[in-house]
């Protein structure tokens, strides 16, 4: 077998991870639109509130530069909350959810992105307050 046709031992698992990794942000939009929904409960609305806050912080539980220990919160913690976060959802609300953040990522990037901004506002003012702390005492 010549090199060009060797499939690399990875190839697989990569191919595996990005599906997963998709799977993963259709979830996180799906929960955000529950999150909106008027029939979802309010205990729900809590969890999926905090499942998308979690999913779009820069900051996590484990820092991702602590080797393995810092992709094991993105690997278990963000799943365990969506799933957890979905058993409290109504099924009919779910899937209407579920169609409406298929067409959000069509086209590879969500339709209405601009709503992260507010979410980046706070993150920068947060940011700013801290440099302002640790810098002009």
């Amino acid at each position: 077998m010549t090199r060009s046709k060797e499939r690399h031992p990875f190839s697989g698992f990569r191919a595996r991870l990005k599906r997963k990794a998709d799977e993963l942000k259709a979830y996180v939009a799906t929960v955000f639109l529950c999150l909106k929904s008027r029939d979802t409960p309010w205990f729900a609305k809590v969890l999926a509130g905090i499942t998308v806050a979690y999913a779009l912080s820069p900051i996590d539980l484990i820092p991702d530069f602590i080797p393995v220990l810092g992709f094991l919160d993105d690997v278990l913690l963000l799943p365990m909350l969506i799933a957890l976060t979905m058993r409290l959802i109504p099924g009919e609300v779910w899937a209407r959810c579920r169609e409406e953040a298929r067409s959000i990522w069509a086209d590879g990037w969500p339709k209405k992105w601009r709503y992260a901004l507010p979410t980046a506002a706070v993150w920068l003012l947060v940011l700013a307050v801290i440099a302002r702390i640790i810098f002009f005492r």
